[in-house]
């Protein structure tokens, strides 16, 4: 029987799922040095959510079969190392998808409206007492959506469905398909970022887009306007967002994600009063957690069965050499 270590607990059912499927399985919580020294070595398929899957963690798992990733960024996973040895790694592509849309709309909305001003100061009895802040309508306003994936793709119909005119910027999607979609196509970001009053990144995190949201991408953003992150914090320079929210240039963000994970004491955008921020929480609902662990369930057993979807496989080589 195959046996499947969860790296921290997932959805009942995905267990299920396994147990029926023929597998024996193991839920590592917590996740360390030891527990995992003394469970990988048995280990033929891994649930990952946010343990690092690096050469060290690999060295302790010589029967791994398959790698699960427990959604869709993949950044703390050694893809090369997998590759090298045969195994793939899959993702959630279509599980959190809706959550993640949702929270950046979520985020814009409590910016746009200031519900955390506005929650203080009601449980103080303050009934719209000035200073009031300056609240403003979604409707009618220009929003850059960067990145046209299964995530952008949505925000850009919710925000659309707001009244919003919506900019879409993905230089890897034909423009003709952004317009078909009913948005407007980017080519230049500098114009793009010049004229959105919300600016929503969506878009995985990789050597070309580490650090992309830098001083010169904030300095050609429209004084005011909004930034929001739900995709990795690592596309972020976080001492030039914290100046330029600092400075009013950008009027407010509403951050999911860091670059250091979790967050924190010293990070500069924790102490800003015009940051609305969560832990990395977006994709961390009911349905979606669910969705998730039985997206890693059912690709564990595609691999037993031999019939592993490719459309869930990062590194699609090791298919072809499996062939």
């Amino acid at each position: 029987m195959p046996h499947v270590v969860c790296l921290r607990p997932v959805h009942p059912e995905a267990l299920e799922k396994l147990r029926e499927g023929g597998c024996t399985v193991e839920v590592l919580d917590p996740v360390n040095e030891t527990t995992i020294a003394a469970s990988m070595p048995k280990a033929e398929a891994v649930i990952v959510r946010a343990t690092p899957i690096n050469r060290a963690f690999l060295a302790h798992a010589p029967n791994l079969r398959i790698v699960a990733r427990h959604g869709v960024g993949y950044d703390a996973v050694d893809v090369p190392a997998l590759t090298e040895r045969g195994i793939p790694l899959t993702v959630t592509p279509d599980a959190n998808a809706q959550s993640v849309a949702e929270h950046a709309m979520m985020l814009m909305l409590n910016i746009a409206r200031q519900t955390a001003f506005y929650d203080k100061a009601t449980r103080e009895l303050r009934w719209s007492n000035p200073p009031v802040p300056t609240t403003f309508d979604l409707g009618g306003r220009t929003v850059l959506v960067m990145g046209f994936g299964r995530i952008g793709g949505r925000v850009a119909r919710l925000c659309a469905a707001f009244g919003m005119k919506v900019l879409v910027r993905d230089p890897f999607i034909p423009q003709n398909t952004i317009k078909g979609a009913g948005f407007i196509p980017v080519k230049d970001l500098a114009a793009g970022l010049a004229e959105a009053d919300v600016v929503t990144v969506h878009v995985p995190s990789s050597e070309k887009t580490r650090g992309m949201v830098n001083g010169e991408f904030l300095a050609s953003m429209k004084q005011g306007a909004v930034f929001i992150n739900t995709a990795r914090g690592t596309l972020v320079e976080e001492k030039a967002l914290a100046g330029a929210l600092a400075s009013g240039h950008i009027a407010a963000a509403g951050l999911d994600v860091f670059w250091e994970e979790p967050a924190t004491p010293d990070n500069p955008l924790l102490k800003l009063p015009n940051v609305v921020l969560t832990p990395h929480s977006a994709a961390a609902t009911e349905q979606g957690l669910r969705r998730m662990a039985l997206s890693c369930a059912e690709s564990i057993l595609q691999v037993f069965a031999g019939k592993l979807d490719p459309d869930v496989v990062i590194n699609q080589e090791v298919l072809r050499g499996n062939a």
